[in-house]
């Protein structure tokens, strides 16, 4: 079978980040973090458009620092609802402060971040083996569990929809099509 990365991956930034990142499993919380809130942004609009925008993203709030963002004021929720280099919803930037709170908060119960999401899968990756895209879902019962954790614990944009996203974009879940030369295989 001839190797062919996943069609979505089409632009420069959409490529390298197929490649280096998407499905990778990480254990990183700042990377943990950062995605979290990057799949928070994303809700209703392009992958691709917050690639574009990642950088301007990481100036505007930190480098993603989770303990900087958790004290943001009004007159730096003001600035960045102010930022055109960023997506400006004023909701999405406000959860950002509260998705930095609660992630502390479930650092100081389990530990870290990545020991509370990786407990929801024993701490193994979930490998799909999906011929075409469209296979993938959208949502699954992992997902649906983990969205209505996280609002439990006071997290903000973590649809079941964005969770998968997360899940996949920090390789709990790899979703990469059967045909894609960064497939793992399944242990």
């Amino acid at each position: 079978m001839k190797k062919t990365r996943c069609p979505w991956a089409k632009s420069e930034n959409d490529i390298v980040y197929h490649d280096t990142e998407w499905g990778v499993p990480s254990h990183d919380d700042n990377y943990l973090f950062e995605m979290l809130i990057l799949e928070g942004f994303q809700a209703g609009l392009s992958w691709n458009l917050i690639l574009n925008k990642r950088e301007n993203f990481r100036k505007a709030f930190d480098n993603f620092d989770y303990k900087k963002i958790a004290k943001y004021d009004e007159t730096k929720l003001a600035e960045l609802a102010q930022n055109d280099g960023i997506v400006r919803n004023k909701l999405k930037i406000a959860a950002s402060v509260k998705n930095a709170l609660a992630f502390m908060e479930v650092q100081k119960e389990f530990g870290s971040f990545d020991k509370y999401i990786w407990n929801f899968t024993d701490n193994k990756q979930i490998i799909n083996n999906w011929k075409e895209i469209s296979e993938a879902p959208a949502t699954t019962e992992l997902s649906d569990k983990i969205s209505k954790d996280l609002k439990k614990r006071g997290f903000k944009f973590v649809g079941s929809t964005i969770v998968y996203s997360f899940l996949q974009a920090i390789g709990i879940v790899d979703d990469h099509l059967i045909s894609c030369p960064y497939k793992k295989s399944a242990k």
